[in-house]
């Protein structure tokens, strides 16, 4: 299984560039490996990662084990806050 991160390079909000810094940062921490898909280059990736949210609203950041849903920034907060980063990336 690989983590799959999609981000947006180009959001104009403060807020959602710092949620996805957290993420990266944290698996980088844990030198966790992991895919970041810039939604940003393509409107197929933005559709593809709202696609498999199942949400055609969805923004990012989004993360994905292979398959499988993760979650978004607040459900990864959230894990974090409970000491179990390790369940919510499905490891």
């Amino acid at each position: 299984m690989s983590i799959t991160v999609y981000y947006s390079s180009a959001s104009g909000s403060r807020e959602v560039k710092q949620q996805q810094a957290e993420i990266l940062q944290f698996l980088d921490s844990k030198s966790i490996k992991y895919f970041a898909k810039d939604i940003t280059q393509s409107t197929d990736l933005r559709d593809e990662m709202r696609q498999k949210v199942g949400n055609p609203k969805a923004m990012p950041p989004q993360v994905f084990n292979g398959s499988k849903y993760c979650g978004d920034y607040q459900a990864f907060f959230e894990a974090v806050e409970d000491g179990k980063p390790e369940k919510f990336f499905k490891l």
